[in-house]
């Protein structure tokens, strides 16, 4: 992925969702070319120079200060996840900038093979690119068998966007896909050199008209609790909420538990569906497996 490209393209679709009003400048007379503010708007409200500013939008980010760029994200009204996507984009850490290898593969530690088994809900451990690492039977039950899929199908993006299944089986599927697709954003701004993260976003660009259309938005989130509406093809209805822990040990690994309101609707419908996963066989795990061989 092209560093510039990103800075550029990040910054001006920011831009553009924020009236000069908004901003709490007062309201030019007269026709405006541009939707949202303009570029010397951003640089007034940050206390740089158009020169300066205009500089880092095309990307030369080469000497830029924590100030400065803090100044431009509250320019921009930048939550906390947009603010750290635009440091990696413009700051990338030392250890990226020398790094020339594959990333390390991932691997799921044998105790957290057992935590999903022991689990009474359905749960996910996800990594890079969205990556599906693990899952215990119920998760499997409830979404599709990604252990069935060859590894580099073991992925949440893209399930959600290339299998009709997942259109069918999420109740507010636009949502889904826009969140899946910020969190890839926000891994590439942290991994732009991946080649497995430029090889996923070519199929899905290639497959899907909606991925492409989403893409070119830019926005990055991270939830760490939320809640999936889904209509199950076996047991229906379903609300459940989810919690997104980190993993200790990989900072990009997270176990992913979805849970019903107790005495629920969605609590029978996941009980029945539970007591049907019950009676199919079990995959047996290998300790300490490694998820695709690539990274």
């Amino acid at each position: 992925m092209d560093r510039s490209s990103e800075i550029r393209e990040f910054l001006r679709t920011r831009r553009a969702r924020i009236t000069p009003e908004q901003a709490g400048l007062a309201p030019h007379g007269g026709a405006r070319r541009v939707p949202g503010l303009r570029r010397e708007e951003v640089a007034q409200l940050a206390g740089v120079s158009v020169d300066y500013y205009v500089r880092l939008e095309r990307g030369r980010t080469q000497g830029v200060s924590e100030t400065v760029l803090d100044a431009v994200a509250r320019a921009l009204h930048l939550d906390e996840t947009e603010r750290a996507h635009l440091f990696d984009l413009t700051q990338p850490t030392p250890a990226r900038t020398r790094r020339k290898r594959p990333l390390a593969p991932q691997r799921v530690h044998p105790v957290l093979y057992r935590t999903l088994d022991s689990l009474s809900v359905p749960a996910v451990v996800q990594g890079r690119r969205t990556d599906v690492l693990a899952a215990n039977k119920l998760a499997h039950a409830l979404y599709t068998d990604f252990e069935a899929r060859p590894r580099r199908e073991r992925n949440f993006a893209r399930f959600v966007f290339l299998d009709e299944a997942a259109r069918t089986l999420y109740a507010d599927w636009d949502q889904v896909a826009g969140d899946c697709l910020a969190l890839l954003r926000l891994y590439a701004g942290r991994h732009p050199d991946d080649p497995q993260l430029t090889e996923l976003i070519g199929e899905l660009s290639l497959h899907s008209d909606t991925f492409r259309r989403m893409w070119a938005d830019h926005d990055v989130t991270a939830h760490t609790t939320g809640t999936k509406r889904l209509h199950h093809p076996l047991v229906g209805d379903l609300t459940l909420d989810y919690v997104v822990l980190a993993v200790e040990g990989d900072p990009e690994q997270t176990l992913v538990i979805y849970t019903p309101e107790p005495a629920s609707p969605s609590a029978e419908a996941l009980g029945i569906l539970a007591s049907w996963t019950s009676t199919s066989t079990t995959r047996p795990h290998t300790s300490g497996q490694t998820h695709n061989p690539a990274g």
